[in-house]
């Protein structure tokens, strides 16, 4: 990730680390995996309303710009969830001693969708459940796959279909994804919201994030918004 200024070393570094890798053979960002739907959830609502969902799993900027694409999903903004510091920042954060995950908070009508259907978004395509402390290129317990429960329903529907894609081999490696309830979400600085949105041509958005979106289209089609 880069701040709001990127020194120009990490910005030379970035480039060349895409380069490598495509030079390499390998993918960009993963090509994402068909999962089922959730034996376990929440039934659609009989009436319109908005309900909170805060995920993490290693860049916000992803995370935020697939959800931003879900139907039913009203709002997605990037912050900060999971320590104890009061009133994080961006460098805190990414110094890794705040104990806080760069994380999302996705705000959505449960009457169009359901929270496991969230789940099955977060788990397919918008990042791999499978690593430990980080995603991709960025490395530490903030980028840690994280899912911040807000209550006691969500905890039994995340706890469900993590068992459920466990026991059905979804994954080659261990699910290591945290499920811990969610204590506070700090909204993080105006610049990383919409980072991908309003930065498509960033080398780090090219080669970790568009693609996210572009597995959400091509796997749940049904769940897919421009």
């Amino acid at each position: 990730m880069t701040t709001k200024t990127p020194s120009p070393l990490k910005t030379t570094l970035t480039l060349l680390i895409v380069s490598a890798l495509a030079a390499c053979g390998f993918a960009s960002a993963g090509e994402g995996i068909a999962l089922p739907n959730p034996k376990l959830d929440a039934p659609l609502a009989a009436s319109k309303g908005e309900q909170t969902a805060v995920f993490a799993g290693g860049c916000f900027w992803g995370i935020e710009a697939v959800f931003e694409h879900v139907k039913g999903v009203k709002q997605a903004s990037s912050g900060y969830a999971g320590g104890n510091a009061v009133s994080p920042d961006y460098e805190t954060v990414s110094e890794g001693s705040s104990g806080h995950a760069e994380s999302v908070k996705v705000q959505f009508d449960p009457a169009k969708i359901s929270y496991g259907q969230l789940l099955k978004v977060y788990f397919s395509v918008a990042h791999d459940p499978t690593q430990l402390n980080r995603q991709g290129p960025d490395t530490g317990t903030q980028y840690r796959s994280a899912i911040f429960y807000g209550n006691e329903e969500q905890k039994r529907i995340a706890n469900a279909y993590i068992a459920q894609l466990t026991t059905a081999k979804s994954f080659k490696a261990p699910i290591v994804t945290q499920v811990t309830p969610l204590k506070a979400f700090y909204p993080a600085e105006a610049y990383h919201q919409d980072y991908a949105r309003l930065h498509p041509d960033n080398p780090y958005i090219v080669y970790n994030d568009a693609p996210k979106v572009a597995h959400l289209k091509q796997l749940l089609p049904e769940l897919y918004k421009p």
